[in-house]
């Protein structure tokens, strides 16, 4: 019986040992709901360079220095000091340490006051979520707090909360935020010393100010390495030298080195955005265009900015949006380099490759450069002249504007609308609706980053890759933009130093790298920029005011690119790098000298031209012909009029009209084809005069008050000396083929006729309107 009755008792006590066990389990599970976990406190976004410095931070909304580090960040010799002074059974309890919580109790029972403290690192980290006055009450909520840290998280999960939330003094919480602050160094960069003065600070945050109080930190530093080297915690040989160490540390200012790319990727929402960033080459940059741009203020030219990228990957390894940040006068704020402009001449290369592409044209390919009208759009060159007949690869190193748009022309502008909408560049992408052959002259818009991108291409032979701008993008989109053949010709144009906008100063300079380069000036002289590349990088250069506001002197040969030379002569100078080597797509081929096509019959001058085989145009030089005259000169013959007796033939160059008016304006000799033969049938029905002005379908709106009159302007064949002018039918005027006649139109739908003195005619409409002033 007394058996049994002990056996029951026993079991009796089991049942309420359990009961109250679960009693207390379920009790701290309603605890758990009715007092969650704070969450985790706002983190400082920082931005790291190529090395993982710091170089730029931002304070959190509650104005604290709270830099979030990985424990795989802060060394291991920092985590056993830290461990060693604060909580070396870290790993044992389960948030709280029933030992020392007695032992303190214990002392300071016996000593009638506070003596230790039984604070665990999980009880820590529990006061720094939740800050308050210490009191029991406090004490016990830190307790309850600690558990349930420890049952969230992991040891090292609760260690890098401690390490991140550790208050050093002021606003500066966590070791890594002390450690740039303090020591302008990374955590894991620490000496034994540095370690142990940040350790012995959290205790006495107010009293213990690092540069207001060193001497007091070294004192109780060298103290807590003294326990250190009795304990064996560390070699006896790292302990003396830590005690030698001087600390001369203080509070420096937070990293704000590149400011315009921080801010840019701060709107990530990132805490921590590791960036392809190269210090050194930044602070390079930075000096230069300072040093550059300070004298150009007195031409009241004020900014720069600058992008570099290494080619191979597409990351920015420097990036300068303003020629000074802090010029808070001159909207150094600003972020030149993502801001949009108009890019003046710098999609030329890109118009003639995708040209190149299509089987248009090849390097010695000759254009036209002579007065153009496309519906009203008349484009001009930049010195107002006209050059004649031209190859390409003149009109891209001289970047002439009417060859251009006779490219674009030929090309279709829906093609480069689509290219550049497909890499990104963005207004465009926007304006594709309202954009004409004027955006190969810059009437479009596109910023320094999306330039800088496209021009990176061609040094990967047409391959299009976005800008890197951190080493964690996810972006790593690669596209051929145009062929590697293309690609090459191109480059091959841009690297020529015999080129109207190389710098004079830099003839002599031995050292200098081999680049390609492209220029462009915005309409007005707002915008000059320079954009060079060589295998290794790509460097673009805006200059100009972010006002909008004008500058003389302002062009991208002139102002950009002596800019762009001195950096690529600092970032890559005396380089070894091989040039850009002939592709397997690119042949080299015989063309006639006058017309850059493949020899025909009578193509006696030929030279090399860059191909690529089954693209590049096949049709065969016709520059001139032989051409069936009367025997004294004075008429010609076509097939359908020719005698049989009484003619020679002879041999003539063959122009079209617009480059031939051009001739005959400038009194260029050449050899003109006698008139057609009078008495010929087939004159009579083609080569009707073309009407230049006004443009056929157009619309005019005319001032009231002081009407201006319009201009009558054709282009006729060679043996055309007058033409006839008919206004809605009726008889206007004759005048000479070359003529500028003017008239008055009447307001509604008008008539104009053009006949020539062969009886040739053309008809065209346009609308004209009046309004009062």
């Amino acid at each position: 019986m007394l058996k049994q009755s002990s056996t029951l008792k026993f079991s009796n006590r089991i049942k309420k040992t359990v009961l109250l066990l679960l009693g207390a389990g379920l009790f701290f599970l309603l605890l758990q709901l009715l007092f969650p976990l704070p969450d985790e406190p706002e983190w400082s976004a920082v931005i790291k360079d190529n090395k993982g410095r710091v170089v730029h931070a931002f304070l959190t909304s509650d104005q604290k220095w709270r830099m979030k580090t990985e424990l795989t960040e802060i060394s291991p010799l920092l985590q056993k000091a830290i461990l060693e002074k604060e909580d070396r059974w870290f790993y044992y309890h389960p948030g709280v340490n029933p030992v020392a919580v007695i032992r303190a109790g214990w002392n300071n029972l016996i000593k009638g006051k506070r003596t230790s403290g039984a604070s665990t690192i999980t009880m820590q980290v529990a006061r720094a979520l939740e800050p308050g006055r210490r009191t029991w009450w406090k004490k016990i909520t830190e307790s309850f707090r600690a558990v349930q840290l420890e049952i969230r998280y992991s040891k090292k999960e609760i260690l890098q909360l401690y390490l991140n939330l550790v208050p050093y003094g002021g606003n500066i919480e966590g070791v890594k935020s002390a450690s740039v602050l303090y020591f302008e160094k990374n955590p894991d960069h620490l000496s034994l010393a540095e370690i142990m003065a940040l350790s012995v600070i959290p205790n006495r945050p107010n009293s213990l100010v690092m540069g207001k109080h060193n001497d007091r930190i070294v004192t109780e530093r060298n103290r807590w390495l003294e326990l250190f080297r009795q304990n064996g915690i560390f070699p006896e040989n790292d302990i003396r030298d830590a005690i030698e160490e001087p600390l001369t540390a203080y509070r420096h200012s937070a990293p704000r080195f590149i400011p315009h790319l921080s801010y840019k990727l701060r709107k990530s929402g990132a805490i921590s955005i590791p960036t392809a960033i190269d210090l050194n080459t930044q602070l390079q940059v930075e000096k230069l265009v300072a040093d550059y741009i300070r004298p150009l203020r007195y031409q009241s030219i004020r900014n720069a900015a600058v992008i570099v990228v290494e080619n191979a990957s597409g990351k920015v390894i420097s990036y300068l949006g303003s020629a000074d940040f802090k010029d808070v006068s001159d909207g150094g704020q600003v972020n030149g380099a993502a801001a949009i402009r108009q890019p003046g001449s710098t999609l030329k290369p890109l118009v003639y490759g995708l040209a190149i592409d299509a089987g248009l044209l090849t390097p010695k390919t000759m254009l036209s450069d002579v007065a153009t009208n496309y519906e009203g759009y008349a484009p001009e060159n930049f010195d107002r002249q006209f050059n004649g007949a031209v190859s390409m690869e003149y009109a891209l190193d001289h970047s002439l504007n009417i060859p251009a748009v006779r490219t674009l022309a030929s090309l279709g502008k829906d093609k480069l609308i689509e290219t550049l909408s497909g890499i990104g560049f963005q207004q465009i992408k926007k304006d594709r609706g309202k954009l004409g052959l004027s955006m190969v002259l810059g009437g479009c818009g596109t910023s320094l980053e999306e330039l800088t991108s496209l021009f990176s291409s061609f040094a990967r032979g047409g391959i299009y890759r976005p800008l890197q701008f951190t080493t964690i993008d996810t972006n790593h989109l690669q596209q051929p933009v145009f062929s590697t053949a293309s690609a090459y010709m191109i480059n091959q144009v841009l690297s020529k130093v015999n080129r109207p906008d190389f710098p004079l100063s830099w003839q002599s300079t031995e050292k200098m790298p081999k680049i390609a380069w492209k220029t462009g000036t915005s309409y007005g002289r707002r915008d000059a920029w320079s954009i060079g590349f060589n295998q290794r990088y790509t460097i673009g250069v805006w200059v100009g005011n972010f006002s909008g506001e004008s500058a003389a002197s302002l062009s991208g040969a002139e102002t950009a690119t002596p800019l762009l030379f001195r950096l690529f002569n600092t970032i890559d100078y005396d380089s070894d790098q091989d040039w850009f080597t002939q592709p397997a797509d690119c042949d080299i081929r015989k063309v006639c000298a006058t017309s850059g096509l493949p020899p025909g019959e009578y193509c006696e001058s030929q030279i090399t031209d860059y191909f690529i085989p089954l693209v590049s145009g096949n049709k065969t030089c016709e520059h001139s012909r032989e051409i069936p005259i009367r025997a004294d000169g004075i008429y010609s013959y076509c097939m359908q009029c020719l005698p049989d007796a009484g003619y020679k033939k002879e041999r003539y160059p063959l122009y079209e009209p617009a480059l031939l008016r051009w001739m005959d304006e400038r009194k260029i000799s050449y050899k003109k084809i006698p008139p057609h033969n009078p008495d010929c049938e087939q004159v009579f029905r083609e080569g009707a005069p073309a009407i230049l002005s006004p443009r056929n379908g157009s619309e005019y709106l005319l001032e009231k008050s002081n009407p201006e009159p319009l201009l009558l302007q054709c282009q006729a064949a060679s043996d055309v000396l007058r033409v006839h002018w008919y206004i809605n039918d009726h008889y206007y005027k004759s005048a000479g083929v070359k003529e500028r006649v003017f008239f008055q139109p009447v307001a509604g739908p008008v008539k104009i006729s053009c006949t020539d003195d062969k009886g040739r005619n053309r008809d065209i409409r346009i609308q004209v309107q009046y309004w009062e002033n």
